[in-house]
């Protein structure tokens, strides 16, 4: 009996183990996951591959899978997406606009065809249409007249891009007449043709400005300009997909919703198929696999729909996506061509990453003459030489990669490449810490290139977004030692900036009128622009919604920092450390001098409402709604959501899996009260 005991114990230590690392694993993700969300439905800016994003959530819904006990109702599997931007005014969905499950092979495919079938109990009839790799939005039509425009959002509330959207000539403004809902809704995915997208990426070239890393991203920014004449200038098109709301009209078919809309006069792709059988739609889609060049428009795979509406009823949805639908995602294409040399470049936080220059040749529909080699160990790794034939993918929204050699026919004279030990821009000796793939330039203010990296991305759309300094000017201002970093450009006087070669007296006023504008801008904007380790505007925000100014934000400890939600150990003592070095705070007093912003503006309080003049803090995952969600309809009632409880908190919302906000709450003595609760003082019960 002993034995058997002392044999379970350690199995048991080892459960608990498994346990705990995978409720770690978990937080881990959903923070990823929520962080690339952010990026890719709000920003517009994604920083990995489709492919990438979907490992990270498939390893989520395997490990709340295998412990349910972890799942919450704010877990990326469970929810849409983030908060809409706050450049634009927010606009609610009639009905939800879910994202869709992903099938990633013939099998994965054939799994869902079956389950659907399964759970009908009888075949049905599917509607196949190409996976526009563009920019979902909705169109309200109002008595046959266009009414708003709306970007996806977080599927349940979008934003307002009315004027933007007017601008595309696919859309009409009047619908054909014939019998029209009072409220039509379509669905629709906005995207720029192939040969539009390289003249407009070869336009920005010539004025200094960053290109556009792939159609899609030209297509959301075209639609995200704040002056509508900038969209109008960029030829973007529009494919609907679907009806999401029509008052007083019902279709049989989604087939019949399409041929209705196409019929009213709105654009639908005319290699959308109603098929009566699975193995028709795997027909479908192996020829779109194989033909996905002969479009002008960037397809990443093919959504397959059940055609019956009332076999979509009674399949429905979960919270994230219907049961109805599915995205079959074609493979990374990949071509081989030769490598004729490896080269480095330090980017804006010193990191030196080694790049393939290869010739010219054209995978995932563009032509690709440079890849990414990552880092040093994956040189090693993938053993990649100069000279070599090689793999090469594009994947999604990212620059191409070397996936590997092609030893066959490798060179005899090819050796392996050493990787630098000295900075390519500055020549100062490189670092790379413990634990870190990366090699890195320490000279973080003496280094060009790290330089010119910051200004620009200081100046970008996603930090300070000043308009009309682009890479080419930037680089002029620093050649011209005028410009050291994001401070000098507040001291640059007309007289310089008529020195610069284009430079006359409208775009001398543009630029200097940008760089005022600038001063303005929000707390969390400057914060992203200072490049700060860790930082990106989730981040930024997260940390200007706890401490409102950057004085309060320098005076804070790393505990201080760390007992932010959302900011762990690791960002708080990177956000700690930088505050603390000198040579920072120069620069946050001279930009201050400079009038630049420091303060978060207050927020704009509710006299009236239900919960007028109440601070609230939320802690746990709610049932109900997601975080987002329930901060907006407190701030709507009125009340003021604090990131942390204090003897001002008036009640803490617990929902489900408190965290130490519920502990710090009975401490304090402050009253709880659960979801339930929450909802009636929202509708003031």
């Amino acid at each position: 009996m002993a034995q058997r005991e002392s044999g379970a114990e350690p199995r048991h230590r080892g459960e608990e183990r498994e346990r705990s690392e995978a409720k770690l694993r978990v937080e881990e993700l959903r923070d990823q996951i929520r962080h690339h969300d952010y990026l890719y439905y709000v920003q517009n800016a994604p920083e990995v591959a489709d492919a990438e994003y979907d490992a990270l959530m498939r390893e989520l819904q395997a490990l709340e899978a295998k412990f349910p006990e972890f799942v919450t109702a704010d877990s990326p599997t469970q929810r849409v997406g983030e908060q809409p931007s706050e450049l634009f005014v927010p606009v609610r969905h009639r009905v939800a606009m879910l994202s869709l499950d992903n099938a990633f092979s013939w099998e994965e495919l054939e799994a869902w065809g079956k389950r659907v079938e399964r759970a009908l109990g009888r075949e049905a009839d599917f509607v196949c249409e190409l996976k526009i790799d563009g920019v979902a939005v909705a169109l309200s039509y109002e008595n046959g007249r266009y009414a708003q425009g709306a970007t996806r959002g977080d599927g349940q509330v979008g934003d307002d891009i009315t004027a933007n959207i007017r601008t595309i000539r696919a859309v009409p403004v009047r619908l054909r007449d014939g019998d029209r809902p009072s409220v039509l809704e379509v669905r629709g995915e906005v995207y720029l043709p192939v040969g539009a997208f390289e003249r407009l990426n070869d336009d920005l070239s010539e004025r200094g400005e960053r290109a556009f890393a792939n159609p899609r991203n030209a297509a959301a920014g075209s639609l995200r300009q704040k002056d509508p004449r900038v969209t109008a200038s960029r030829p973007l098109k529009l494919w609907c997909h679907g009806v999401g709301y029509a008052e007083a009209m019902r279709f049989e078919r989604h087939s019949e919703a399409l041929a209705y809309l196409r019929e009213a006069g709105l654009p639908v792709n005319p290699t959308t198929l109603r098929l009566p059988s699975l193995e028709k739609v795997f027909e479908y889609c192996e020829h779109w696999q194989e033909e996905r060049h002969g479009v002008d428009y960037e397809i990443d795979g093919v959504v397959v729909k059940v055609d019956q509406i009332a076999l979509q009823e009674e399949l429905g949805a979960t919270s994230k996506a219907p049961r109805w639908a599915i995205a079959y995602k074609f493979p990374p294409e990949e071509r081989t061509t030769r490598l004729q040399k490896i080269d480095v470049h330090t980017g804006r936080t010193g990191r030196v990453t080694p790049f393939a220059m290869l010739d010219p040749v054209y995978v995932g529909g563009v032509t690709v003459s440079t890849a990414t080699l990552h880092n040093e160990d994956e040189i090693a790794r993938k053993d990649v030489r100069e000279g070599d034939t090689v793999i090469v993918r594009r994947a999604g929204d990212v620059i191409p990669e070397v996936v590997g050699p092609v030893l066959s026919k490798r060179p005899k004279r090819a050796k392996p490449w050493p990787f630098p030990r000295r900075c390519p821009s500055c020549n100062t000796k490189l670092v790379r810490r413990e634990g870190e793939a990366d090699w890195r330039c320490p000279n973080r203010r003496r280094c060009p290139s790290q330089g010119i990296e910051w200004l620009f991305h200081y100046a970008s759309r996603s930090a300070m977004d000043i308009d009309h300094l682009g890479y080419k000017t930037g680089l002029a201002l620093m050649e011209q030692g005028w410009v050291e970093d994001p401070a000098d450009i507040y001291a640059l006087t007309a007289d310089q900036l008529a020195q610069l070669p284009g430079f006359k007296d409208k775009s001398i006023d543009n630029l200097l009128s940008a760089i005022e504008g600038s001063k303005d801008r929000p707390l969390w904007r400057l914060l992203v622009g200072l490049n700060i380790p860790h930082v990106g505007s989730h981040v930024a925000q997260v940390l200007t919604r706890a401490f409102p100014s950057m004085e309060a934000l320098g005076k804070a400890s790393a505990d201080d920092l760390d007992a932010v939600e959302e900011i762990g150990p690791e960002i708080a003592r990177s956000v700690h450390e930088w505050f603390q070095d000198p040579e920072n705070k120069r620069l946050v007093a001279r930009l201050r001098r400079a009038g630049v912003r420091m303060r978060e503006a207050a927020p704009v309080r509710r006299e009236s409402g239900p919960l007028a003049g109440k601070t609230i803090v939320l802690t746990g995952g709610l049932e109900s709604m997601t975080r987002e969600q329930a901060q907006r309809a407190a701030q709507a009632a009125g009340a003021r959501v604090a990131s942390s409880v204090s003897k001002k908190t008036d009640f803490v919302v617990a929902g489900v899996d408190p965290g130490s906000k519920y502990d710090k709450a009975k401490t304090l003595g402050v009253e709880i009260v659960d979801e339930d609760e929450f909802r009636r003082r929202l509708a003031n019960k």
